[in-house]
């Protein structure tokens, strides 16, 4: 069965009718917050090891926090590593 697919609306829609949509736009933001950690990290010019050890956790630890793919990330770590950037962690619902 061939199917149109346009961008924006619709999409939603397509999402929501194959039941991936809470797992797609949870990958999505957990890409967006690993590139945003990164990004300030390379910023503030820390390394990695600097940051595991800042965080008490491995470079490993650390890793899998900065994968986008990995979605296993609570508040009290994302609220940990904000406040090592020296950031504070701001959550609104829409």
């Amino acid at each position: 069965m061939k199917r149109n697919i346009h961008v924006g609306s619709k999409f939603e829609d397509f999402l929501v009718e194959e039941g991936i949509r809470d797992e797609v736009e949870t990958v999505a933001l957990k890409s967006v917050i690993a590139y945003l950690l990164q990004k300030e990290m390379e910023e503030k010019h820390i390394p990695r090891t600097e940051m595991a050890k800042k965080l008490g956790t491995s470079r490993s630890g650390l890793s899998r926090l900065l994968d986008p793919h990995n979605q296993s990330l609570t508040l009290l770590t994302l609220t940990k590593v904000v406040s090592v950037l020296g950031k504070r962690l701001e959550i609104r619902l829409h």
